[in-house]
């Protein structure tokens, strides 16, 4: 079975049943129950257009659940509506099915949060963790938002700032290797790009490719994490790097300055160093303080000690820490950091200890034990 494939063609699915006019919230039930169907039919007899089987069966099943409590005119115009068998249209609705879900129903969170459970195939924990709350709180956000939505039809698209905020944390998630969406982001940016003439797009896909272009040296061979300082530079994919940069020069001459413009920005800065001890870090500073102004993100600030303690010396990124909320995630990562380019490696190990407990994923835990070891190690002496 390949769930690659079926990964892939749900938002395309999705999109044509709600154009055919199901609600949002029956046609992701529709679609779920047609791949779960695909999963025990598909091995044994698989179909020669994987598309057109999805949508019929997906409609049918939406059928299936209308007619339980429909009327009956209802249900014989929909009958009416019933995809004839054979190949789907090959147009790509996944950046259509975006805007649609940034519903001007739902507030820019709740629709952030939507699409990305439905469209982008995150899990309720993975998009909780983005927004650095609960999972409960999150799973009552997405259903309200299913509730919203039920019923409505989607005729009025969102905004673009809601739809590049979703590309963006499908995009990480993608990078940070739990789920492989990075490229389809990608690409949907793009896509994007082409369409809409505005900074900020540009600023995201800039961002991105810079980001992307670094990917085949984030980890070693046996999948552990490298950190950007070790990452062999010359592997680096220096096309995407040149693309990402005359992407971003262009956005900034055109002064509106915005968030993805920013920290593409510190991505470009990264990049354009030849060795770690290279970077410019006053300059990185300087756009966290940017970044900081734009957004007021807790996660910023946090960054931005990371980048003060390389500029001016690790107290001065502990003086940067305090200001944060010490409860935010890779808190105790930085304070580890920090404490042990300043020698006070007791807090070091301890704090490196605390942050693998922390970890969201195997890999970071695994990168933050051995620092810890290494750092109780360097104790023992």
């Amino acid at each position: 079975m390949n769930e690659a494939l079926l990964r892939s063609l749900t938002p395309s699915v999705l999109a044509i049943l709600v154009r055919r006019g199901a609600d949002f919230a029956a046609a992701e039930d529709a679609v779920q129950d047609a791949l779960v169907e695909a999963v025990r039919v598909w091995p044994s007899d698989p179909p020669r257009d994987a598309k057109g089987w999805l949508v019929t069966a997906a409609w049918r099943k939406f059928l299936d659940a209308t007619r339980a409590d429909a009327a009956r005119r209802r249900r014989e115009d929909l009958v009416d509506e019933e995809p004839e068998p054979g190949p789907a249209a090959g147009v790509d609705d996944t950046l259509q099915l975006y805007f649609l879900c940034a519903h001007p129903s739902l507030t820019p969170s709740s629709a952030v949060a939507l699409t990305l459970r439905a469209v982008g195939g995150l899990t309720t924990r993975q998009i909780a963790q983005a927004y650095l709350v609960p999972e409960a709180t999150m799973a009552q956000r997405i259903s309200r938002a299913k509730r919203t939505v039920s019923g409505v039809r989607f005729d009025r698209p969102g905004d673009v700032a809601t739809v590049l905020r979703v590309l963006y944390l499908v995009f990480n998630e993608g990078y940070s290797g739990d789920v492989d969406l990075a490229a389809e982001a990608i690409r949907l940016t793009r896509q994007l790009a082409a369409a809409i003439d505005h900074p900020e797009v540009a600023g995201l896909l800039a961002l991105m490719l810079l980001h992307h272009a670094r990917r085949a040296t984030r980890t070693a061979s046996d999948g552990s994490l490298v950190p950007l300082a070790e990452q062999d530079r010359g592997r680096w994919d220096t096309a995407s790097v040149a693309e990402g940069v005359e992407i971003l020069q262009a956005a900034l001459a055109r002064d509106r300055l915005g968030e993805f413009q920013a920290q593409a920005a510190v991505a470009a800065l990264h990049a354009d160093a030849q060795t770690a001890e290279e970077t410019d870090w006053v300059q990185i500073v300087e756009w966290y303080d940017e970044l900081a102004r734009l957004t007021d993100s807790p996660v910023v600030r946090l960054n931005r000690a990371v980048a003060v303690g390389e500029a001016d010396g690790p107290r001065a990124g502990l003086a940067a820490l305090a200001e944060v909320d010490d409860a935010l995630p890779r808190y105790a990562a930085v304070a580890a950091y920090l404490h042990e380019r300043d020698g006070d490696l007791t807090a070091a190990a301890r704090l490196y200890a605390e942050a693998a407990h922390q970890a969201p994923n195997l890999a970071e835990r695994d990168h933050l034990l051995r620092r810890a070891a290494r750092v109780n190690a360097r104790l023992r002496r």
